[in-house]
């Protein structure tokens, strides 16, 4: 029993670790993908890639069969969108 419960929270703390790093790259994608200057640090863009994630995954249950529990290649790609998308709408918000 206590063997299952480690083995879960090593699962659980690894499936965090890939959240924090699909985040990265997919705000660095973004941020190479659209021109212009955005004065960001490390964490803003992993806020930014995590917050495309978000996005890209609530785009993915709402307009396909995939559920917020499974992980497809395709959801990198939704978030590096969902991440591009972000970056614009943060860059209107900072102009107004």
């Amino acid at each position: 029993m206590v063997n299952s419960i480690r083995r879960e929270l090593k699962e659980k703390q690894l499936g965090f670790v890939w959240i924090l790093i699909v985040g990265l790259v997919a705000g660095l994608i973004a941020r190479a993908v659209v021109p212009g200057n955005d004065a960001m640090g490390f964490a803003a863009t992993v806020l930014l890639g995590l917050v495309g994630s978000l996005v890209g995954g609530v785009l993915a249950v709402l307009f396909t069969s995939e559920t917020f529990d499974s992980y497809s290649p395709a959801g990198l790609i939704g978030a590096i969108i969902g991440a591009i998308v972000a970056l614009l709408v943060y860059r209107q918000m900072r102009k107004a």
